[in-house]
């Protein structure tokens, strides 16, 4: 059964078109994940999700309420979590936390249990005093996701939500989500990082206002045509220069270490025929391997591939904005 539905949604803010038609059916307990490039539309997207923006046209249910028409019953339902830090500086960590208790509420023996067990979720009970403006990037985001938490949401909506801080915070805050979807907490995230989208169970391609794709990662990344080859070499530019002339090649770039060859999927033994056409080249590298593709791989194609249709079309891209 859905939690969060949405059909047919758009907004413009006057001539940009920010989402052009957006359908999402994210069912209880899922954790979905929605990716695309910075003015794909993925915060106004939230903004109506949650309520605090109006679409110019399509409808949003979120636990079988009309968020469009009653969006003060979805108060209760919804914790929302903005890109930008919107929590009281000059408050101390407990004192935000009380803040949005009395807001929503929770008052009592529950609201003190509640605040602890999210001091304690958050990894903030040595910071209960200090003020939220003087947090770390990684502690203001863990404040800012307790206070989203703190009436116990069925639906959790959270826009870049690891965005600016460092590896260990961003770990530990995929930590806690991981705890909340164990839980039965629909989780809806946007989020520039690919290894963070895989760690959800589905994942929608946003651009240009739209969702590309949406499926489980794995199912993305066979979006990617032809077959991978991970090749191992020390002189990665004059191995890239090399490729582009191999019968079969279709793209190729680099990835650490390592170049990623892509080439038609009807070459046989495509490892031993890539090694040999290098060689003639006088090229040496260490090894070459098939790989599979990653997300990442699967969003920059499936755009590339819309533009150049569009190219081909003669038609103008749309700007938007975020």
């Amino acid at each position: 059964m859905s939690t969060l539905f949405c059909r047919n949604l758009q907004r413009r803010f006057g001539k940009t078109v920010a989402v052009a038609g957006v359908d999402l059916d994210i069912a209880a307990g899922e954790m979905y994940g929605l990716i695309g490039p910075d003015g794909a539309g993925k915060t106004t997207l939230l903004r109506m999700l949650a309520g605090v923006l109006k679409p110019d046209a399509g409808t949003i249910r979120m636990a079988g309420v009309d968020v469009v028409r009653q969006p003060e019953r979805v108060r209760s339902l919804l914790g929302y979590m903005p890109q930008r830090f919107s929590l009281y500086a000059d408050l101390g960590v407990l004192e935000n936390l009380l803040f949005y208790a009395d807001i929503f509420g929770v008052r009592g023996a529950e609201r003190r249990q509640r605040i602890e067990r999210l001091l304690a979720f958050a990894r903030l009970e040595d910071f209960r005093d200090r003020p939220a403006g003087q947090l770390s990037g990684g502690m203001k985001k863990k404040l800012a996701l307790a206070c989203a938490l703190i009436h116990r949401p069925r639906v959790l909506l959270l826009d870049e939500p690891t965005n600016g801080v460092d590896p260990i915070s961003r770990r530990e805050f995929w930590d806690i989500l991981a705890d909340l979807h164990l839980e039965g907490v629909t989780i809806l995230v946007t989020t520039p990082y690919m290894d963070e989208a895989e760690r959800c169970q589905r994942v929608g391609l946003m651009h240009e206002g739209r969702i590309l794709r949406q499926d489980t990662p794995s199912a993305l990344q066979t979006w990617v045509p032809g077959r991978m080859l991970a090749v191992y070499a020390g002189d990665l530019a004059a191995i890239a220069a090399a490729v582009a002339s191999f019968p079969g090649h279709l793209d190729h770039h680099t990835y650490g270490d390592r170049l990623h060859v892509f080439v038609a999927p009807d070459l046989t033994d495509p490892e031993a025929a890539l090694a040999e056409h290098l060689r003639a080249c006088g090229l040496s590298f260490r090894q070459i391997l098939s790989d599979t593709p990653r997300l990442e791989e699967a969003f920059i194609h499936l755009i590339a591939h819309r533009e150049d249709e569009s190219i081909r079309a003669g038609a103008r891209l749309p700007s938007v904005e975020l």
